[in-house]
């Protein structure tokens, strides 16, 4: 199975796990319930994941959400106190050393540890007290694609369950199909790729919900079709980074409905008018989209807390077809492997 394949499946997928594991979600929030603060443990597409989940269980639970140094645990050797957090680890493999000895010493120090997982029988699994099997099938290909995806919606179903909100889940039954929407734009964004053949370098913003969008995003580009892609908050753009556009530069914008929406608008539209920015936009307005080099529309009424698992299936494709245009293989990324073992 090809990298596109795995970006193709992803609307079956979800729309299986978010179905049939609703109630599974609702029991595991019975037995841990609400924490006073969640401390993650992840590393690369993982460590967006935990992003997300910043926002998400901050916006929607009211939790502080704290992300992990690990190697504060396994090179230092001088952890945190953890006392009364809810410590998860979020690995598509789960054999990361590091991220191990962070739930290690979770549990050392009496906290529930949890694992979100494409991997019920790896190490990580093995030692959380409770475990989410994202259940998105064998993911061959070496960049992750299905695996982040399931764990954004692992991510919002345990938010969902938490809030016991009939109407979050709702929301969640209808993304699969606002995904499939999105990939019918394939041939839009493989014309798209075309036009920047050439680039090495951009810029790739977002901002709440969608940082973690913009930092996937700009993963990909890197990983895959070797572009120094480079991830900000909008906020923290306007704070010297946006000083680097000039005309022609590339920047590429996530920008859904929702509560960021005005700020990103503005930015779009100060750094086409004024900076003359080459600019790919993502985004569900269609007036918007009239600033943009390259409009992706986004299907309308997405909710702003789980648009990032459509956002980002969009970003998917076009760096795929970016390193297929660039002559190199989205399969086999050079130096990289499926599972890194950092410690």
């Amino acid at each position: 199975m090809s990298l596109r394949d795995e970006i193709l499946e992803q609307p079956a997928l979800l729309n299986n796990l978010i179905t049939s594991r609703m109630d599974f979600f609702r029991s595991l929030a019975a037995e841990i319930t609400r924490p006073e603060a969640i401390f993650i443990a992840a590393r690369g597409t993982s460590d967006n994941a935990a992003r997300y989940a910043k926002y998400v269980w901050g916006v929607k639970n009211r939790i502080p959400v704290a992300l992990a140094a690990p190697s504060l645990f396994s090179v230092y050797g001088k952890p945190p106190q953890l006392s009364g957090m809810l410590v998860v680890g979020i690995s598509q493999s789960g054999e990361s050393p590091d991220l191990l000895a962070v739930l290690q010493e979770a549990n050392h120090q009496g906290c529930t540890t949890l694992a979100i997982t494409n991997q019920p029988e790896s190490p990580l699994a093995a030692e959380a007290d409770y475990l989410i099997d994202i259940q998105m099938g064998p993911e061959r290909s070496v960049a992750a694609t299905k695996t982040y995806t399931g764990q954004l919606a692992a991510i919002a179903m345990l938010s969902a369950a938490w809030a016991e909100e009939e109407e979050n889940a709702q929301q969640l039954r209808d993304i699969p199909g606002m995904i499939s929407q999105v990939l019918e734009q394939e041939g839009h964004i493989q014309g798209y790729a075309t036009r920047y053949r050439y680039m090495d370098q951009c810029v790739v913003l977002g901002r709440g919900y969608n940082y973690a969008t913009a930092y996937e995003w700009s993963l990909k580009m890197k990983e895959l079709a070797y572009v120094v892609a480079q991830p900000y908050s909008s906020a923290d753009f306007q704070h010297g980074p946006i000083a680097l556009v000039s005309s022609g530069f590339p920047v590429f914008a996530v920008a859904p409905s929702g509560q960021v929406f005005k700020e990103l608008a503005q930015l779009v539209s100060q750094l086409k008018e004024d900076h003359r920015a080459d600019i790919f936009l993502i985004t569900d307005h269609t007036e918007l989209l009239k600033q943009a080099d390259c409009p992706l529309l986004l299907p309308g009424s997405i909710p702003e807390w789980l648009s990032p698992l459509v956002t980002i299936v969009p970003a998917q494709l076009f760096s795929y077809h970016l390193t297929i245009i660039k002559g190199y293989q989205p399969d086999a990324p050079r130096g990289l492997s499926k599972i890194t073992l950092t410690r």
